[in-house]
């Protein structure tokens, strides 16, 4: 069964294009070490709540803009192994300073528990 790790961040709007290519670098070495899919998603239609909201969970200001991002890898094991490499890698490790603040991101490991495709 796949296996997907989520993220939640925010990113300062004027540094788009310097994230846009992080994440491209990135992502791609996740996919070296066995991601199926990783999807980064710019914050388009995302309301601020009464409660709760997108905005407030990682405390973006108003001249940031929220990442709704995952990685879906094929199964937990080939998560764990993956990441413990990308991790260690030296493109990883030597990659520069983020353009977001990452105190403030969000992260978590996800079991699917509905998968619906359109046929």
């Amino acid at each position: 069964m796949s296996y997907i790790d989520g993220f939640l961040i925010a990113v300062p709007v004027n540094h788009r294009d310097k994230f846009v290519h992080h994440a491209g670098t990135f992502d791609a070495i996740l996919l070296e070490y066995g991601a199926a899919r990783v999807m980064e998603c710019w914050a388009d239609d995302v309301p601020h709540g009464k409660l709760t909201d997108f905005h407030r969970a990682v405390q973006a200001r108003d001249d940031e803009a929220v990442v709704f991002s995952w990685i879906e890898w094929p199964d937990k094991a080939t998560r764990d192994a993956g990441m413990e490499k990308f991790m260690k890698d030296p493109r990883v490790t030597a990659g520069g300073d983020l353009p977001f603040d990452g105190k403030r991101m969000i992260f978590g490991g996800f079991v699917p528990v509905v998968d619906l495709s359109a046929p």
